[in-house]
């Protein structure tokens, strides 16, 4: 069994309005809610053994301030190809994890989160900005992920609900 983390970065800021999306930055919130999301995973012992953000400015933000905080000491692999909004765009860059990692996080938007929730577990789930999801994946390796597996949504945390 292969564990998938999934966290829909935090809230950004739409104060600079010359900035392209990609670069948007966090917003206050979005500062505050990263690393609380971090700290519940660590109490939770569900921190991840890898993990992968799309290269928006707000996403890997997100991550950063996540681990940070989550007490996760591995390093973050930035990729410019999970800033997709389509699910198998995040399939793919999972095909090519190494199988040492058990719990693998992917930190990136929706709706493509939103939708690989779905088409990995067949619950489809609100996530808001800062939505964490824990999918348990009935995979050995990481190359045999596709549409396909039929995965078990364990949890879905969303900041709102739980602070």
């Amino acid at each position: 069994m292969k564990t998938l983390l999934i966290f829909r970065h935090a809230k950004s800021s739409w104060k600079n309005s010359n900035l392209a999306d990609h670069d948007r930055p966090l917003n206050k919130r979005g500062k505050t809610t990263a690393p609380r999301m971090g700290e519940k995973l660590r109490q939770e012992d569900e921190l991840p053994d890898l993990i992968l953000s799309s290269s928006a400015i707000r996403a890997s933000r997100s991550a950063e301030l996540f681990a940070e905080a989550g007490g996760y000491d591995g390093e973050i692999f930035v990729r410019r190809d999970l800033y997709a909004h389509h699910p198998e765009a995040y399939i793919s860059v999972l095909n090519e994890v190494d199988d040492r990692y058990q719990r693998v996080m992917i930190v990136g938007h929706n709706p493509g989160l939103e939708e690989l929730v779905e088409l990995l577990t067949g619950d489809w789930e609100r996530l808001p900005t800062a939505a964490l999801a824990l999918i348990e994946l009935p995979i050995q390796y990481w190359s045999e992920l596709d549409e396909d597996v039929e995965g078990e949504l364990l949890l879905v945390w969303r900041p709102r609900e739980i602070f």
